[in-house]
């Protein structure tokens, strides 16, 4: 078995006080480490500096996918505390009827119990831990974005208390600029980076934007359990892409101009694609598993726009395989070297 196979090397040491547990001032003031494929050299700039890299021609791919505040905390018919976190609506179900993660667990019967006279009814659990729940009124998403907090990862504290004091912060920061299709239980986070003034800049350059939508689903929080990644499973995750946005990534590779990639997520949505399509990008609505790791082979980006992910994680393996396992963590050592701030909420990253 190769080294780039095994869990175990996929790990690096970081300090806590390096995990960002809030963004940068300004979207576009994070730091950029800069990796360079070919040369194996790094810098450090600054994420308003992005522009740079691009030339006229060029296509940058992004995910329009709009986070839910879909974290909402309630009470048990006692008084004691419970968190919901919800996920896709149920299929074939009643509009009221929907997914949860649940903490602490309720019993089937129990019920759960929101400001505004909402209340949810524990159904059944399903095989994978997730809780079908039915709430005792409709139109649960407009609830939700005025009584629910965005769902940061467990690495940010937000603990009931900070979560409810900064949930307008949370809404506007753990979004981007260009979210657009509500669906997400997380944000494609190397997207947070970006700002109107930067997109209008690259615009002006010459550079064809392109859209596509891929909602982050709850699997991205699933850790590798396996010892030998090959044998991990991704959770799949609905993705979309029109006819126009397709043709700009299309003629853009015809003419030989460089596809950047804006994070993991529109990574995947792209491969997938190429996958199905021969090489090519096609209007496309369905659903994507695929596991991107070291031996992959890419067909669509030249290059890739990201953050500092955790230890042992897919979005790492992913950056490994597009850059070499040995680079990228010669890398990340060099980040926490710098004081890189990791994470969601941390710095960015431009693999070229």
């Amino acid at each position: 078995m190769t080294q780039d196979k095994l869990l175990t090397n996929y790990d690096y040491d970081i300090p806590s006080e390096l995990i960002a547990q809030k963004p940068a001032d300004r979207r576009d003031s994070s730091r950029l480490f800069v990796v360079d494929r070919k040369s194996g050299k790094f810098r450090h700039r600054h994420f308003s500096d992005i522009t740079a890299y691009f030339s006229e021609g060029d296509c940058l791919v992004i995910n329009t996918t709009k986070v839910v505040p879909s974290r909402l905390f309630g009470k048990k018919a006692t008084g004691g505390k419970v968190e919901l976190l919800f996920l896709d609506p149920v299929a074939h179900s009643k509009e009221n009827s929907y997914k949860v993660l649940m903490k602490p667990f309720l019993e089937t019967g129990k019920k759960v119990f929101f400001d505004n006279g909402y209340e949810c009814e524990i159904k059944h659990k399903t095989p994978r831990g997730e809780v079908v729940v039915e709430f005792n009124k409709a139109d649960i998403l407009s609830f939700l974005q005025k009584q629910g907090v965005m769902p940061l990862p467990p690495y940010i504290n937000r603990k009931e208390g900070l979560a409810l004091q900064l949930s307008n912060f949370d809404k506007e920061r753990y979004q981007t600029v260009y979210a657009a299709q509500q669906g997400a239980i997380a944000a494609p986070t190397a997207g947070l980076h970006f700002t109107q003034e930067i997109l209008n800049a690259l615009k002006d350059k010459g550079v064809k934007i392109a859209t596509l939508t891929l909602h982050v689903g709850w699997g991205t929080f699933k850790p590798i359990v396996s010892d030998e990644i090959d044998n991990h499973k991704m959770m799949s995750e609905k993705f979309s892409i029109d006819s126009q946005n397709a043709q700009k990534i299309n003629a853009a590779k015809k003419e030989n101009k460089k596809i950047f990639s804006v994070g993991t997520t529109s990574t995947r949505a792209l491969e997938t694609l190429a996958n199905i399509f021969n090489g090519e990008i096609k209007e496309y609505s369905g659903e994507t598993s695929i596991f991107i790791y070291p031996g992959y082979k890419f067909k669509i980006p030249d290059v890739l726009i990201t953050n500092l992910h955790l230890p042992k994680s897919t979005p790492l393996m992913m950056a490994s395989a597009f850059a070499s396992r040995e680079l990228m963590l010669k890398a990340y050592k060099e980040a926490v070297k710098e004081k890189y701030r990791f994470f969601s909420y941390g710095d960015s990253m431009i693999i070229l």
